[in-house]
């Protein structure tokens, strides 16, 4: 086997590793290819070169590893590689002066149980109590918690 291909080895199993240790959870498979990878790229330099070229690769190997380890770890990497946008949504906020038990809505979707409707002129996530409601049916609250409002069909 040449150096060519031990080089090969170590480098798909150090990346292989650091890919387990990094991205993928647990400790899987892929770890244990990996590793298997380098030790075995490291076994071949020892065989084939003997003694000196083997212990020589053992240690560029580690040194390598740690170092892209280290590398991986340091805050400005993860920056690059985080998502920095931030959720500016809100949940359903209620107008209690606006919407309170016994105020009529219509429904702008299907309710099947939860959907959108329009009461008191506004837009707003309703809950049935578990019926299903087509769109523009006329509705009733019969319930407003805090951030839910539950309606039933009006009759």
């Amino acid at each position: 086997m040449g150096w060519g291909a031990i080089v090969f080895l170590i480098a798909i199993g150090i990346v292989v590793i650091l890919l387990e240790i990094l991205v993928i959870p647990g400790v899987g498979i892929v770890g244990i290819i990996g590793f298997v990878s380098v030790v075995f790229g490291i076994f071949q330099a020892y065989s084939v070169y003997g003694t000196m070229a083997g212990n020589i690769t053992l240690i560029i190997s580690a040194f390598i590893m740690v170092l892209l380890f280290v590398m991986s770890l340091r805050s400005n990497t993860w920056k690059r590689l985080m998502l920095n946008d931030s959720i500016d949504s809100k949940m359903n906020t209620i107008d209690e002066t606006l919407v309170k038990v016994g105020s009529e809505g219509i429904s702008i979707s299907r309710l099947a149980p939860s959907g959108k409707a329009r009461i008191e002129g506004e837009l707003y996530e309703v809950h049935t109590l578990g019926e299903f409601v087509d769109e523009n049916t006329e509705l009733i609250v019969v319930k407003v918690n805090r951030n839910k409002i539950i309606v039933k069909t009006k009759k």
